[in-house]
């Protein structure tokens, strides 16, 4: 070590033995004790800056730059000797105090119980009532705390525990957070004590301000207020917590009141009282302050004060058409009128015509009046335990007509006399609905000017280049690749192990998971429904909701909201080619009809309904709708009293005669001129053919389809209707199960197998759709419009002629399920022999024969004394051979297991009679 070293060593120890012996022992730290000692003799002080570089007096640093416990890195000038350039000395008196957001927490308050007066108001009313206010304190802070840097008043006085924050430059630099003791004094270093306590807060800055003066020059200063002093008060009465709290010196009666969690449903808001060495000092009423803001009576808070909740005064309930409805405490005086002001005033529907009041007669007996809301009726005092219930005004128009129903503009209308319906309904025009106008604009939509891909806007940016045209088969593949069903015995119970094929199938549906690249967590694939099963038929790729949206508003029908119907219900040849046509450039999803976008106008029938003002009794009075806009009868154009009501009914609403109804039929497949036709009244399906063009030579009238709305809602009834029975019928036997006492576990076990089966079944049955078909008598060698019967036509009717089919299809327990070329001469034997014929579950007593026009041949039907002739029955194009395959029956051994135990029982019954008897 140098010389020059060991004398700045030296002199910092002398400076600080010197610092040591000026501090005064007086001055004591901010709980009355010194901060490192007992005593001042032989103890460090670090309440002197000079001090405040010893290691003894190192401390952590917090948030704000100072320190807790002791003392910061500080910036000075000449005036320590020891310090570095530019800093300055932070001192505080801050020993780990908790601040006021440690100390300020919610505790929610538990909800009090109904009073008797909300009982009583409930059971009259048959509405609980809130008491006013009471959710204003639901949750306060468990003890007060106000917020670090609320700002002071001027005329706040300085007392003990008050935290004053100095901050001086210039000739001299530091900065001290200083408490104020019990003595009223602050300690500032270099300086000396200061008397503080009992100054405004608006003379602290120059009473400290002279006292730097005295020592030193040519500085500035500026004294501010940290953490203000707790005092001690006491909450007494009918508070949801009564009891002791501590509080800030700033805190006022209404502080208070949400430190305790205010008045409890017992306690009074109105008459609140401040009691302060023994006398009331003031009394509150939190009525003016929640209604008007008023805090005039708001007195601040002294050591000792108490604050008394007396119970609750005279209560009221005010409802009805009021805008706070709430139990209300009164004040003595009180009328009808300053309740009605407390609830908020009157709505804008209350009625002033009169008002309900329910009173108590001398606590023996209820009274009910009414009570007009004029001058007189508001001067109305009121009383304990009133009920004041203010009447809505009756949703009555006067001089007023409505007109509803199908119009461009339904509404009300004002009356004036002589007024008649062609001013309500003047032309044909003020009769189509704003929805049919919708429609119909909606039907010019521009398309998209590009297809854009599938799930493209919420793919995110790609670390590579991305060959759509390849992702998308791949997405293709994803989709339509689908592992076949598990077969396995109808009496193995439980999952089967996957077979390698189902293997290889997942592994390549997880290699293909690259075509989404880049996909955010949780986004579904592009086309891939999220609930698509992960076996048997594919589903269909799921749309945007802007293209549903543009279907239903361009008039495209939407594939996925057909009717879903398994594939055996498809028995005709035509509802298969349905299935399977294909436009030339597919949009997925769409397809382009022609149909009414809203109900027709019922024009034969519109009706006036009136009110007798004699009797109150409603007539009604029909007109021709037609004849008074169309044709403009005056018989028609009927006068209109005050509250007539005009309906006009559309075609959805009364069933018209058919010569009446709009009728929409639409031809597919071998027609001359396929398309959707407007039927005249009374045309015939054959005459429509014949005004369409007739049918082309490869039409197919055997397995042809006529559809019908009318016919679909009736099936569907009727096959609701049967699936209930069944439902009720399996609910049956699992009763009279349940009642079985001699019921074995196998049993049970078989039964439950059974009952799981049935729900199975009865769930698919109700996935069922009728399809509306209604079957033609049509000859496998029918020819010709003259073939077509003259059925009426309806609304919605389709008629679908496929083409003449190639082939014969086979399908079900046989070898070989496929189609094969159609040969004349060939019988129903010989296409089976083509498939391999039937497998080893094949039931060929039950075979059946699917006809192209949809009827079904039994193999039980075509019996005859010379044997049975179905497999040498004539096959026509499109027909369907189905082998089924065998149902499952009891074993042998079972049934002799049955016997035996029923013998066996029988027999120790016998012996036991025998030994009794």
């Amino acid at each position: 070590m140098s010389k020059n070293s060991f004398l700045i060593v030296a002199a910092m120890i002398v400076a600080s033995g010197a610092g040591a012996q000026q501090i005064p022992s007086s001055i004591p730290g901010s709980d009355g004790t010194y901060p490192l000692g007992q005593g001042n003799q032989g103890t460090l002080n670090c309440s002197d800056p000079l001090m405040a570089a010893s290691s003894l007096c190192s401390g952590e640093q917090d948030s704000a730059g100072a320190l807790r416990g002791g003392f910061g890195p500080s910036v000075t000038g000449s005036a320590f000797p020891y310090q570095t350039q530019n800093q300055v000395v932070t001192y505080t008196d801050e020993y780990g105090r908790p601040t006021s957001r440690e100390r300020s927490t919610r505790i929610p308050l538990p909800p009090e119980p109904l009073t008797e007066f909300q009982k009583f108001t409930a059971s009259t009313t048959g509405i609980v009532l809130p008491i006013f206010g009471a959710d204003l304190f639901r949750n306060v802070p468990s003890t007060f705390a106000p917020v670090d840097n609320a700002p002071v008043p001027p005329e706040y006085i300085v007392g003990p525990d008050d935290m004053v924050r100095v901050r001086v430059w210039g000739q001299v630099n530091f900065n001290a957070n200083l408490r104020v003791d019990r003595t009223g004094d602050i300690y500032l270093p270099q300086v000396g004590a200061v008397h503080v306590a009992g100054a405004r807060f608006s003379d602290l800055d120059q009473m400290v301000r002279t006292a730097v003066s005295k020592i030193y020059r040519n500085f500035d200063l500026s004294v501010q207020l940290g953490d203000i002093r707790s005092i001690q008060i006491y909450v007494t009465g009918e508070a949801r917590r009564p009891g002791v709290y501590t509080v800030s010196s700033l805190s006022t009666l209404v502080d208070a009141l949400f430190s305790s969690g205010g008045p409890s449903v017992q306690g009074s808001m109105r008459h609140i009282e401040l009691r302060r060495g023994g006398a009331v000092v003031t009394t509150f009423d939190l009525y003016r302050f929640l209604l008007a803001g008023d805090k005039t009576n708001d007195t601040k808070l002294l050591p000792g004060d108490v604050i008394h909740i007396p119970p609750v005064g005279p209560e009221i309930a005010v409802l009805g058409s009021v805008r706070r409805p709430a139990i209300y405490e009164v004040l003595p005086g009180a009328t009808i009128g300053d309740a009605i002001k407390n609830a908020g005033d009157l709505t804008a529907l209350a009625s002033d015509a009169r008002a309900s009041l329910e009173r108590t007669v001398e606590r023996s007996s209820l009274q009910a009046m009414e009570v007009r809301l004029d001058g007189a009726g508001m001067a109305t005092p009121v009383r304990e335990g009133d009920i004041l219930r203010v009447s809505s005004i009756v949703s009555q128009f006067q001089k007023t007509v409505t007109l509803r129903g199908n119009t461009a503009n339904p509404g009300r209308f004002g009356w004036h006399d002589g007024m008649r319906l062609s001013e309500l309904i003047p032309d044909k025009e003020s009769l189509l609905t704003r929805d049919y106008w919708w429609k119909r604009v909606s039907l010019g939509l521009p398309a998209p000017e590009f297809q854009p891909v599938p799930a493209l806007s919420v793919l995110q940016q790609p670390s590579n280049p991305v060959d759509l045209p390849l992702r998308q088969a791949m997405a293709q593949r994803w989709q339509n690749v689908q592992p076949p069903p598990v077969q396995r015995p109808y009496n193995q119970i439980g999952a089967a192990n996957p077979t390698p094929y189902q293997q290889q199938v997942d592994s390549a549906s997880l290699s293909d998971k690259t075509f989404f690249w880049e996909l955010p967590e949780g986004t579904a694939p592009p086309s891939i429904s999220p609930s698509a099963p992960s076996s048997g038929s594919s589903s269909a790729p799921s749309s945007s909701s802007y293209s549903s949206a543009s279907n239903q508003q361009s008039g495209q029908d939407v594939n996925a909201q057909r009717p879903a119907r398994p594939r055996g219900s498809e028995s005709a040849l035509a509802e298969q080619d349905m299935e399977n046509q294909q436009p030339v450039n597919p949009q997925p999803g769409r397809r382009n009809v022609v149909a009414l976008s809203v109900p027709e106008i019922d024009w034969s029938y519109a009706v006036i309904e009136r009110i007798d003002p004699e009797n109150l009794k409603t007539s009604l009075i029909p007109f021709d709708l037609g004849k008074l806009v169309l044709q403009h009868e005056a018989s028609q154009d009927l006068e209109l009293k005050p509250g007539d009501i005009v309906t006009v009914f559309s075609q959805a609403d009364i069933h018209v005669p058919l010569s009446e109804q709009t009728t929409l039929v639409r031809l597919e497949g071998e027609f001359v001129h396929a398309g959707t036709y407007s039927a005249r009244p009374g045309e015939t399906l054959r005459a429509l053919v014949q005004r369409a063009g007739g049918m082309t030579p490869n039409a197919y009238l055997y397995g042809s389809v006529f559809t019908r709305e009318s016919t679909r809602i009736l099936q569907q009834r009727r096959m609701d209707e049967n699936v209930q029975a069944m439902i009720l019928q399996m609910q049956r036997g699992n009763l009279a199960l349940a009642g079985n006492p001699v019921t074995t576990s196998g049993e049970l076990a078989s039964a439950s197998v059974a009952q799981t089966s049935g729900r199975e079944l009865i769930a698919q049955l109700q996935q069922l759709r009728a399809t509306g078909r209604i079957v033609f008598s049509f000859m496998p060698d029918s020819r010709g419009v003259d073939a077509i019967p003259d059925v009426p036509l309806e609304n919605s009717d389709t008629f679908l002629v496929p083409s003449v089919p190639s082939t014969v299809n086979a399908v079900g327990a046989i070898f070989n399920q496929n189609s094969f070329l159609y040969r004349q001469d060939a019988r129903l034997e010989s296409y089976l022999q083509l498939a391999g014929g039937p497998n080893a579950s094949a039931d060929k007593k039950n075979m059946f024969l699917v006809r192209a026009n949809g009827s079904v041949v039994s193999r039980e039907s075509v019996k005859s004394a010379w044997g049975n002739e179905f497999m040498h029955l004539r096959l026509n194009p499109g027909d369907t051979i189905i082998v089924p395959d065998k149902t499952i029956k009891p074993s042998g051994l079972r049934q002799v297991l049955d016997w035996t135990q029923l013998f066996s029982q029988m027999a120790i019954g016998i012996a036991a009679f025998t030994v009794v008897f």
